[in-house]
């Protein structure tokens, strides 16, 4: 028996995005600059690894009860208390937030856990403090990591495409990423490492979105000679739009289910990493290859072809 043939999004379908594109751009400044008056007034919930802090690696006679001892430590008025399992369910890695009172502070907080836990843990196989000057080399490595990310992916796109194709898709990723610091600082979640791999994670993904409708483009360029621009994106982007969409929301699904069922110490992950998959879903269609316009790229392909020619 034969199925007809299914398709998300029609093969007709002639959607004008890139006559949008100015509200689509007013959108992205809105959302950018209130996420960054908001990261102005207020900063980012930094967490134990930027700000410091106590780090204490348990292990608990059977599987480890997380929110149990989320609980307990919650009770004891340390501040912000991170768990997580690691290596086998009996391990755990408890991090807490730096208290005052210098080293003598610290070691205060550390028995006030011991005894807060009691018996719930058999052994602590590691406790360390780690100090405000380690947080920072983080916050900057972390920073380094997002610029090189990002230089990376405009020297791809520069190398598999032309200049313009680069600043767009530099562009587009940019965007993301401000995007997702801008919703650390309204949101308040805490900002760590994890978070730093949400956005590397969020860049390449956004990256590879922009990239099929790049190449699409390049293929009606060198198609429709005559067709205006206008027209060529449009048909380029609704062209891609069923595979656009289609991984999106498979990768949003999954990433939900994670958010659902994960439990509260990848929640924070989760979220982000929504929240950057329609992100960066919105500025492949509407900000990469809408922002070509202003490159003269139809231009430069003329040239390119007439070279082509000649040779």
């Amino acid at each position: 028996m034969n199925f007809p043939h299914l398709r998300f999004v029609p093969d007709d379908t002639k959607i004008d995005f890139v006559g949008k594109r100015f509200f689509a751009f007013g959108f992205s400044i809105l959302i950018l600059v209130v996420g960054f008056g908001w990261y102005a007034i207020h900063g980012l919930n930094y967490g134990i690894d930027f700000r410091g802090g106590i780090l204490i690696e348990a292990q608990t006679a059977g599987p480890a009860k997380l929110d149990n001892m989320r609980a307990k430590l919650d009770s004891l008025g340390l501040g912000a208390v991170g768990l997580q399992e690691f290596g086998s369910p009996n391990d755990v890695l408890i991090r807490v937030e730096q208290q005052p009172g210098g080293d003598a502070g610290q070691q205060k907080a550390v028995e006030t856990i011991k005894a807060g836990l009691g018996s719930t843990v058999t052994s602590y196989r590691r406790v360390e403090v780690v100090g405000p000057t380690v947080g920072a080399d983080l916050e900057r490595d972390g920073t380094i990591a997002t610029l090189l990310a990002l230089a990376g992916i405009a020297a791809y796109v520069w190398f598999r495409f032309e200049w313009q194709f680069a600043i767009g898709a530099l562009i587009s990723t940019a965007h993301d990423v401000l995007s997702m610091v801008g919703l650390y600082a309204i949101t308040g979640l805490q900002f760590d490492l994890t978070s730093v791999a949400a956005i590397l994670t969020i860049a390449g993904y956004s990256v590879n979105d922009t990239v099929v409708v790049y190449d699409r483009i390049r293929e009606n360029l060198r198609r429709y000679k005559a067709m205006p621009i206008e027209d060529l994106l449009n048909l380029s982007i609704n062209e891609t739009l069923s595979r656009t969409t289609l991984t999106s929301l498979t990768t949003f699904l999954s990433v939900l289910a994670i958010y659902l069922f994960g439990g509260q110490v990848i929640s924070g992950f989760a979220i982000a990493m929504m929240w950057g998959i329609i992100i960066g879903t919105f500025s492949s269609i509407y900000v990469a290859a809408p922002v070509l316009m202003y490159f003269q790229v139809r231009a430069r392909a003329t040239e390119l072809a007439k070279s082509g020619a000649r040779g």
